[in-house]
């Protein structure tokens, strides 16, 4: 049951041209910059990417942005980066946006083998209705819409059906994991990392700290949703990029 994998390019070896792809973390925080790093050497494109938001310019999912090797992203936030609305806008890449803790429990229910759930986030809009653009075409027309969805009513009030949301592999980040897999996030650090992995069909955490065992009460995620597991050195495992910083006087 060792996972242990000896480098971040022999854990994403087989993660291929096409593949989906969800990815821990929001904004800078909690994501596994190296093992984007190591998809980015391989040269894999056309990736679909489930992301709270896609890095920013140059920095983790932000370098496979720039590269134009995300054809499709799913998330809850564009933020700030000019380079994926440029390209969205652009109709260079396919961008299905929706309410942020819609997309943390369409990951949930995938892990949890939930097809799809009820809620009443996005009800009354083009959440529901759809015709939200996913994407444009080159004259800045709508080539593609999201399309409608069901609505039903329980206990006299509307909710709107989403499907669960699945992936080929996830990368995640901990601050701790075992060679069994379990795994231990740092704060908000935990975000949706513990839930991209259980969407995945193969989740490659890089762990900032490998250790022997961990005690089953401190497991955030247990090793049953992770597949391969990747020891960060202490300079990878240091570099935390901030993508605000701040100052007081």
């Amino acid at each position: 049951m060792d996972k242990v994998a000896p480098s971040a390019a022999e854990a994403v070896a087989d993660l291929g041209d096409g593949a989906s792809i969800a990815v821990g973390g929001f904004g800078l925080c909690g994501v596994p910059f190296t093992l984007i790093d190591a998809v980015y050497a391989a040269g894999a494109s056309a990736l679909s990417i489930v992301s709270n938001n896609c890095g920013t310019i140059g920095l983790g999912l932000g370098r496979l942005l720039d590269a134009g090797r995300i054809a499709r992203a799913r998330g809850s936030y564009v933020g700030e980066n000019k380079e994926l609305a440029r390209r969205y806008l652009g109709g260079e890449i396919e961008l299905e946006l929706m309410p942020q803790g819609t997309l943390s429990e369409r990951l949930r229910a995938g892990g949890c083998g939930i097809p799809a759930f009820y809620t009443p986030a996005g009800v009354g809009t083009l959440v529901a209705e759809g015709g939200l653009p996913w994407r444009y075409g080159p004259d800045g027309e709508v080539a593609v819409a999201s399309p409608p969805k069901e609505v039903r009513e329980f206990g006299g009030r509307e909710y709107v059906l989403e499907e669960s949301i699945t992936t080929d592999f996830a990368l995640v980040r901990a601050v701790r994991g075992d060679r069994h897999g379990n795994l231990v996030f740092h704060r908000s650090a935990r975000n949706f990392n513990p839930l991209c992995a259980m969407a995945a069909r193969v989740a490659v955490a890089e762990v900032e700290e490998l250790v022997d065992a961990i005690d089953p009460d401190e497991v955030h995620l247990p090793g049953i949703f992770v597949q391969r597991v990747v020891a960060l050195t202490p300079e990878q495992a240091a570099d935390k990029p901030i993508e605000k910083r701040t100052v007081t006087g």
